[in-house]
């Protein structure tokens, strides 16, 4: 957008920001706010603090201390964008997406980093990772962040390294899919509602995460890995062993007695994007107990049939096939949003 454009837009962009005033303490980190703001809505070809500030016409170092020195509570910000979102953006279909995401880093004072598997590398490496909660529209026109957290490893942070790097006391191990539920219920407390939950087999495959979404009364679709073990037909009616998803979809007589369906995903650069889909009821252990019934679905690639992914969904008898698959294949926002992120906000 060009300067004349964002000044357009002046008593729009004022009211909005305006909600977000009770975050910032002054009055001054507030209208740098607004300064830093009209900036990343700029065309300018680098979001950083330098462009910025003689684009708006101010000191550099004024903005430099709004982003390193200036206080504010962002427990408050992230309430108040969710609240903001439930008004504005509520849908009865709407997809919450659970997501994480490595950021490289080298050192090893960074706060959180640890050695890991990082997506963005694709290899075992320094890194720190964040748990994101993203809100889109069913249709995919809509998509925002709605909270983020990072990830304290569970080893290598002692209390001598935490001090050092500034981590709280308040801030202990928890799972990455215990922190995604602690967001999830945070954004329902503001009001945001949502139609379906999405995650990948890093939630997917973990009884608790289940169980949290279930106890919220929230559906999901949620990618799990090919080794999780159940089955396709009721236990208690056939004497039948559990086996791991990828067996039953290739072996089991529900699977075996339907063909693959084509499901149009959305249209690539590369071409349409095309799947095709078996759905069965499927049932598996937790505590003890066999739970269920869920839906199972496999879906492979039409163009490398070798590639199969494998999804878990509560979804109600009489939701359509073409529903499910939708939602399964629905994170792409959440990338969109980090990418956002990355190169938008710089």
């Amino acid at each position: 957008m060009t300067v004349e454009q964002i000044r357009a837009l002046g008593p729009q962009l004022s009211e909005h920001l305006d909600e977000f005033a009770d975050c910032f303490i002054s009055c001054d980190t507030r209208f740098h706010l607004r300064e830093y703001v009209r900036g990343q809505l700029s065309n300018l070809p680098r979001k950083s603090v330098g462009p910025i500030a003689h684009l708006m016409e101010v000191p550099p170092r004024t903005l430099q201390e709004f982003l390193s020195l200036s206080h504010w509570d962002r427990d408050r910000l992230r309430d108040t964008a969710q609240r903001v979102v439930a008004r504005d953006h509520a849908e009865n279909q709407a997809i919450g997406i659970i997501d994480e995401s490595g950021h490289p880093r080298k050192g090893d004072r960074t706060a959180c980093v640890y050695r890991q598997y990082c997506g963005a590398t694709g290899k075992l490496d320094n890194c720190v990772m964040s748990v994101h909660l993203c809100h889109a529209s069913f249709d995919g026109r809509f998509r925002a962040m709605l909270d983020s957290d990072l990830y304290l490893p569970k080893h290598q942070w002692d209390a001598d390294r935490r001090q050092k790097a500034g981590i709280p006391d308040s801030v202990v191990y928890q799972g990455k899919h215990i922190i995604a539920l602690e967001q999830l219920r945070q954004a329902k407390a503001n009001g945001v509602h949502f139609g379906w939950i999405v995650a990948d087999e890093w939630c997917g495959g973990k009884p608790s995460f289940i169980q949290g979404l279930e106890e919220m009364d929230q559906r999901f679709v949620l990618e799990i890995p090919r080794n999780l073990m159940g089955w396709t037909r009721p236990p208690a009616d056939v004497d039948v062993p559990r086996g791991e998803v990828q067996n039953l979809v290739r072996w089991s007589k529900p699977m075996l007695e339907q063909q693959w369906t084509e499901f149009h995903i959305k249209d690539t650069q590369m071409g349409a994007m095309v799947w095709e889909v078996k759905l069965a009821p499927f049932r598996m252990k937790r505590d003890n107990q066999v739970v269920g019934p869920y839906w199972l679905m496999a879906a492979r690639d039409r163009l490398d049939q070798q590639t199969i992914k494998y999804f878990l969904s509560d979804a109600p008898a009489g939701v359509p096939a073409e529903v499910i698959v939708h939602v399964g294949f629905s994170r792409w926002p959440v990338e969109r949003c980090l990418e956002d992120e990355k190169s938008e906000l710089g």
